[in-house]
């Protein structure tokens, strides 16, 4: 595995989105909408960082199954959303790549009747994105690589590592 973001790199960004977030919403009643599984890390973390009252809840969305590298069908389940009718939702999720996960989150999230929808990201990847919308707020841009770490997962692995890192193809084919 090869290392692109640092631990004390990503402790910084958050910390900084954090400050941003709670400056936005200050007065407003904010509920943080994690993404399961990726975002259970950044959630945590980011959580901490915002310094006015908030709820948390979670949505599960995915498209990613086993070991494979390149997303299938979004399947979504919304069985443990809060109550958001009226309330400022934050989409808070691991990666936007081609973006269709976040649209389809936003869709569903409308529904509930929230007062607002933003997103916050950790990643964002270059290039990738296939639709017009785009995140609100997100820590780091990175090139179109397969990434793991501070949640991200490859076969439900990985995800424990307090970095980002680039899958070599001999980690790819090591867990097959």
């Amino acid at each position: 595995m090869k290392t692109l973001i640092e631990a004390d790199e990503i402790r910084e960004k958050v910390a900084e989105l954090g400050e941003r977030i709670a400056t936005d919403y200050r007065g407003k009643p904010l509920t943080l909408l994690g993404v399961l599984t990726g975002s259970l890390i950044f959630l945590s973390d980011l959580m901490r960082q915002i310094e006015l009252p908030h709820r948390v809840g979670l949505i599960q969305a995915s498209s990613y199954r086993g070991a494979v590298t390149e997303p299938g069908h979004l399947s979504i389940n919304a069985s443990l959303l809060p109550e958001l009718r009226d309330r400022d939702v934050v989409l808070v999720d691991d990666i936007f790549d081609t973006g269709h996960t976040l649209v389809a989150l936003h869709e569903r999230v409308r529904q509930e009747e929230p007062a607002s929808i933003r997103s916050a990201v950790l990643l964002w990847k270059e290039g990738r994105s296939e639709v017009e919308r785009i995140p609100d707020y997100y820590c780091f841009r990175i090139p179109d690589r397969f990434v793991v770490g501070y949640g991200l997962d490859y076969a439900d692995e990985f995800r424990h590592l307090p970095y980002v890192a680039e899958l070599e193809p001999e980690d790819l084919r090591g867990n097959e």
